[in-house]
């Protein structure tokens, strides 16, 4: 027998009849059945909501409670980037408000305070239920810090895919955070080398800028690796975030304030119009141009031609490590 119904029998089973039971009298059916009706209909109705509760709990897999938000803290390490201005969670707020919390948030015992706890996933719906001044539905598991931010990582990479800022600025944090880069590959489903990328653009730029910007979906790491170039001029950045603002009040989104403002740096008097110091470019044997390799101010960036060479730069990448053993090793057989 199914779990379901199981649950089914315990609330809805049917009379048995037995032959001593007492005969009734057609009229006295009558006179039953109809005042019987109401209370019926409702047992039915209640009954079928207890059956909803229990099925939705088992398969949900964990009881669900239901917790003051102001005693729920959040996660040592952020991922999204919020939005002053964000239609989404508007809208999560009037689904809400009208139809209840569908889904339950995932929350441990907070490990330095007794008495509160602290969430995996589910920060949308904490805001939500905070701002309604409802409690929020929660699901409590004792979870390490490794099982929290795996947990947190892939719960959002499953309703809504983190932006490529919003992976960079993750990945940053949780190594930052003291995670090992296994930890951040499970938390974010990914290899070694996109980790690796990952983090190089967050630590190439300035937490005030992204925060302005937002999230902007649409765009991909070359992108922020060009805004990353233009704010390298430290006099750029505070005309950046002049720019930035000026985008906030016109509630333009997040992917035109950064196209907005790549604009605006290409064609601001500041901007750094000095060249490399030198410049070397690597062809493929059949005469492709497939790398650009630049020296600047101490800083050397390598450039992948993904058209000509496609994955190319991935598989650099994940042997960094090989690489470099290599150049220690022939750096000491020449002393």
């Amino acid at each position: 027998m199914s779990r379901k119904d199981s649950i089914d029998n315990l609330f809805m089973k049917k009379p048995v009849v037995t032959a001593s039971s007492p005969a009734r009298s057609p009229d006295r059916v009558r006179t039953g059945a109809i005042s019987a009706m109401g209370s019926s209909l409702h047992e039915m109705a209640e009954n079928a909501k207890q059956v909803t509760k229990l099925q939705q709990q088992l398969a949900e897999g964990e009881p669900v409670v239901s917790l003051d938000p102001s005693a729920i803290d959040n996660s040592k390490i952020t991922d999204r980037i919020q939005l002053e201005v964000d239609p989404d969670f508007e809208a999560l707020v009037a689904s809400i408000a009208e139809h209840g919390q569908q889904v339950p948030i995932l929350v441990r015992p907070n490990p330095e305070t007794a008495g509160r706890f602290q969430i995996a996933y589910g920060r949308r719906r904490l805001r939500a239920a905070e701002q309604l001044g409802r409690p929020v539905r929660a699901i409590v598991k004792s979870l390490s810090d490794s099982q929290l931010y795996i947990a947190q990582g892939r719960e959002n990479l499953d309703r809504k895919d983190l932006s490529f800022i919003e992976k960079a600025f993750f990945a940053r944090n949780l190594e930052d955070g003291g995670c090992d880069r296994a930890t951040i590959i499970s938390a974010l489903v990914t290899d070694k080398a996109d980790v690796s990328r990952y983090i190089a653009v967050a630590r190439r730029l300035p937490d005030s800028v992204v925060n302005l910007i937002g999230p902007a979906p649409k765009a991909g790491r070359a992108r922020w690796m060009a805004l990353a170039e233009h704010l390298a001029n430290p006099s750029m950045v505070e005309a950046a975030q002049q720019i930035l603002r000026g985008y906030v009040e016109q509630r333009l989104d997040s992917d035109a304030r950064l196209s907005g403002l790549l604009r605006e740096l290409s064609g601001h008097p500041k901007a750094s119009k000095k060249r490399s110091e030198s410049t070397d470019v690597w062809r493929t044997p059949t005469g492709k141009r497939a790398v650009s390799i630049e020296a600047n101010d101490g800083k050397t960036s390598i450039v992948f031609e993904e058209k000509a060479v496609p994955a190319f730069a991935r598989f650099v990448s994940a042997r960094l490590d090989e690489l470099y053993e290599q150049f220690q090793k022939q750096n000491r057989a020449g002393d």
